[in-house]
């Protein structure tokens, strides 16, 4: 498990250079329109979230005609723009409407600092999954400039356990106060960041995310297909109204 954390480990320019850096996508020839689904009554689709066997989680109609999935990490400069412009349009025009399921996956190109966010965000379960998701991508101007001594800080954990080491950075980039301001407990918060079963459920995840293609974030995959350098939200409404959305 170390070791493998070792792999993960921090370096700070990779803060922007695991990220995108913007594209247009590789989107398709326009396909027939995708009709609109009606959710259950007194319902809308995005009451519909549930964990996913690849380690996600999934917001929206599961027999959507058009399945989105993202590949991010919540300290990802990119990924915070690509969710503050597009996350709200993306949920009210497209997934409301039961046209596309949104699958969010965590991909930890920081390494330790990604662990903190990415299992408190986890923590309380499936329905607070996408609030909390967005709420840490508008918190991103106050915590990333606690990432400026990373690298001193990362030395200064070396030989930790994986807990106390994510703990710290929890503890450093604010989650902890984070969490407890949306209902869990300091209790509740601690107990997620020594998770071993969820540590090594992650490092399994961010495995087959490797496999599969992925090499930084955000990374997009509209059923199935990855769409090459779209990671803005202009790129990933594109593909969405080329299939018919």
């Amino acid at each position: 498990m170390m070791k493998r954390i070792a792999t993960l480990s921090l370096i700070p320019a990779a803060l922007l250079a695991a990220c995108g850096s913007g594209g247009d996508g590789n989107v398709a020839a326009p396909a027939n329109s995708v009709a609109a689904v009606s959710a259950p009554a007194g319902q809308d689709w995005t009451q519909t979230v549930a964990a996913t066997p690849e380690g996600g989680y999934v917001m929206g109609n599961p027999d959507a005609p058009l399945k989105l999935v993202e590949y991010g990490s919540r300290l990802c400069p990119t990924c915070g723009a690509f969710a503050n412009t597009g996350m709200r349009p993306l949920i009210d025009n497209y997934v409301k409407a039961g046209k596309v399921s949104y699958e969010f996956r965590e991909f930890l190109v920081h390494g330790a600092p990604d662990f903190a966010p990415a299992l408190i965000g986890r923590c309380a379960g499936a329905q607070p999954f996408f609030p909390m998701l967005e709420q840490m991508f508008a918190e991103q101007p106050q915590v990333l400039p606690r990432m400026e001594d990373a690298g001193a800080f990362q030395q200064q954990l070396q030989g930790q356990p994986p807990a106390k080491i994510f703990t710290a950075w929890a503890e450093k980039l604010g989650f902890i106060d984070f969490a407890k301001q949306r209902g869990l407990t300091e209790a509740q918060v601690r107990a997620c960041l020594s998770d071993q079963k969820q540590i090594d459920a992650l490092v399994k995840y961010m495995d087959a995310g490797s496999n599969a293609g992925v090499t930084g974030t955000p990374t997009f995959f509209l059923n199935g297909r990855k769409l090459d350098n779209a990671v803005t939200w202009q790129a990933v409404e594109g593909a969405l109204k080329n299939a018919g959305a």
